[in-house]
């Protein structure tokens, strides 16, 4: 069942101390990330900013980032904090000789989250500018409402009107593109989360561990999972299963990203067997659980462009 969404717009700026930051510095930074991650950093520029993937050998996400440049030979990376150590170890096992240094910058930095009012010239995702003394990415609205990512110096911070973190939250699930996080680590390949049709992954630059997985999943018709946002009564979590009430053995999904909604209830990004979308009855944790019902995704889908 699906049904339509009801706007609830958002405005101010959040703190987002769940976000680290992970630095990759020196002449062959770029190079380097270039072989790793699922967007092309070869031709990352000054005004640009990715979201990426790194994946295991099979195409399963490790991690995702909101990438850019701020300067010369560096490159940020912006992920959820819980998976930082373990993402820097793997990626810096990778470096071998190459001319780059990774490391933990996120004492560093501060990271808050703009919305509404608060967005400075609103912008297409994955856009750069400077702002309020530190860089801003835009990302994708959440209901139709302005969304940022500004990056600044430690313990400073963008003007605008204080937003709760749990509201900011929320509008990251209503945008559809869900951060990685230690209870999915693992479980999806990119197009589960729909991160080909939102500028996550480049089919057409080199190699990156997974690329074969991932390249074969979009060009072979091997997918039968996407991403959508869903609404439910209780309490959802990153990692819960998904079920259908006719297959209560078989898990059909799994929530990847959940909130409060300040409508009542949950709302969440979940993937989904695409035969599961379309047949309905979903249940989040067990099949006689709370009932899933599917909205509407804000952006279309590669495919269906």
């Amino acid at each position: 069942m699906i049904i339509q969404p009801m706007p609830h717009p958002f405005h101010g700026v959040a703190p987002l101390p769940h976000l680290g930051v992970i630095r990759a510095q020196g002449e062959e930074a770029a190079r380097f990330l270039q072989g790793q991650l699922t967007q092309d950093f070869a031709l990352l520029g000054p005004r640009e900013a990715r979201l990426s993937a790194f994946c295991n050998p099979k195409g399963r996400m490790l991690a995702s980032f909101v990438a850019f440049k701020p300067g010369a030979d560096e490159i940020l990376l912006v992920l959820s904090r819980d998976i930082l150590p373990a993402t820097l170890k793997r990626l810096s096992m990778f470096v071998l000789r190459a001319k780059a240094k990774l490391s933990d910058a996120t004492a560093d930095y501060a990271l808050h989250g703009l919305a509404g009012a608060a967005v400075p010239s609103p912008s297409a995702p994955w856009t750069l500018q400077e702002a309020a003394g530190g860089h801003l990415v835009h990302l994708y609205p959440a209901d139709g409402t302005p969304r940022a990512l500004w990056v600044g110096p430690a313990a400073s911070a963008p003007p605008g009107e204080p937003m709760d973190p749990a509201l900011w939250q929320w509008g990251e699930v209503r945008s559809g593109i869900a951060t990685l996080t230690q209870p999915i680590v693992e479980a999806f390949v990119p197009q589960m989360l729909n991160y080909e049709s939102v500028g996550g992954v480049n089919f057409k630059k080199g190699c990156y561990p997974g690329q074969e997985v991932v390249a074969r999943s979009q060009f072979r018709g091997t997918l039968k999972r996407r991403a959508f946002i869903a609404h439910a009564d209780a309490e959802l979590a990153a990692g819960q299963e998904v079920f259908r009430a006719s297959d209560p053995e078989q898990p059909a999904g799994m929530v990847a990203e959940a909130a409060r909604s300040p409508e009542g209830g949950w709302d969440a990004i979940v993937s989904l067997q695409l035969t599961a979308a379309e047949a309905g009855d979903l249940h989040a944790g067990r099949a006689d659980g709370p009932a899933l019902k599917l909205l509407p995704l804000p952006y279309p889908l590669l495919a269906d462009i």
